[in-house]
């Protein structure tokens, strides 16, 4: 059931990338070319992403300090923001903002077997798979 759950949420997800054209990397680049041809609709698209976090946050999730099994779930663990979350936020900051594509829209774009997307989830594959290597 947590996998049938877990496919639904990741399709309803996808569309919403590419209904919101976030699966377009040109969106990405038009947004940020602020004094070009600048295009605010991703930040209404952000907008209204943070907007129903912040209604199902606050109405079903509420904030907790353990989690259903009992273990403690600090809001912000001790200790979680350090050099390594930095510097690997500002590698996918760098990333998102030189290609126009981030993680889920390069997976949702998959289908449309693009070689730029292609070669994009390749590399960043390759990258996650250094990435671990390097953290063990």
């Amino acid at each position: 059931m947590k996998s049938i759950i877990g496919l639904f949420c990741g399709i309803i997800f996808g569309a919403g990338l590419t209904v919101s054209q976030m699966v377009n990397p040109l969106k990405v680049f038009n947004f940020l070319d602020v004094f070009g041809h600048w295009d605010p609709s991703l930040a209404f698209v952000m907008m209204g992403a943070l907007t129903v976090f912040g209604i199902g946050y606050f109405l079903f999730l509420k904030p907790r300090t353990h989690a259903i099994n009992g273990e403690d779930m600090p809001l912000i663990p001790k200790g979680a923001i350090d050099k390594q979350l930095l510097v690997g936020a500002s590698l996918f900051g760098i990333g998102w903002g030189l290609t126009g594509i981030c993680p889920g829209p390069g997976i949702a774009n998959l289908g449309s077997l693009n070689p730029d997307i292609l070669v994009f989830v390749a590399v960043m594959t390759v990258g996650l798979i250094i990435g671990n290597k390097l953290q063990r």
